[in-house]
């Protein structure tokens, strides 16, 4: 925003410049000779001393109208608390990230911690689940037993 204000402020000067210039051209048809040549000698030395914009280079054109990534080190106006709050965000992803991936993998291990339980709890051998046939029975389901 900072660099659209500055491009309209220059817009406006060249206008004003350019529309003082008609101005004063329009009236100097009348004037006597030595006053438009003193005119013309000073319009000679304001031009000579006028700011020339610099030429807009590549990368400054990229720094301009580019990302906030490359902007970063462009130094227009960027303080570091502002960088740092930038990049705040970025540390919150990482962080939770790693959270839950801790998260899953304790989870994971408690699942498997509570599968080798009831595996060795239980009444039947662990060589009884790898039966094809008692898988099947698994599948079907079991009934309970009705103790009478």
């Amino acid at each position: 925003m900072k660099t659209s204000l500055q491009k309209r402020s220059a817009i406006l000067q060249d206008r004003f410049g350019l529309r003082t210039a008609s101005y004063l051209s329009a009236g100097t048809a009348e004037l006597p000779h030595d006053i438009s040549e003193r005119l013309r000698s000073a319009r000679v030395q304001a031009v000579s001393q006028r700011k020339i914009a610099p030429a807009q280079t590549a990368v400054a054109a990229v720094h301009s109208s580019g990302s906030a990534a490359l902007t970063w080190g462009s130094g227009e106006g960027l303080s570091w608390w502002s960088r740092i709050g930038s990049v705040l965000p970025l540390i919150a992803l990482v962080a939770g990230l790693l959270a839950i991936n801790s998260f899953q993998s304790d989870n994971r291990t408690q699942e498997l911690a509570e599968v080798d339980a009831a595996l060795l709890t239980d009444d039947l051998p662990p060589a009884a689940f790898a039966d094809p046939g008692f898988v099947q029975f698994l599948k079907t389901g079991r009934q309970p037993a009705n103790p009478q």
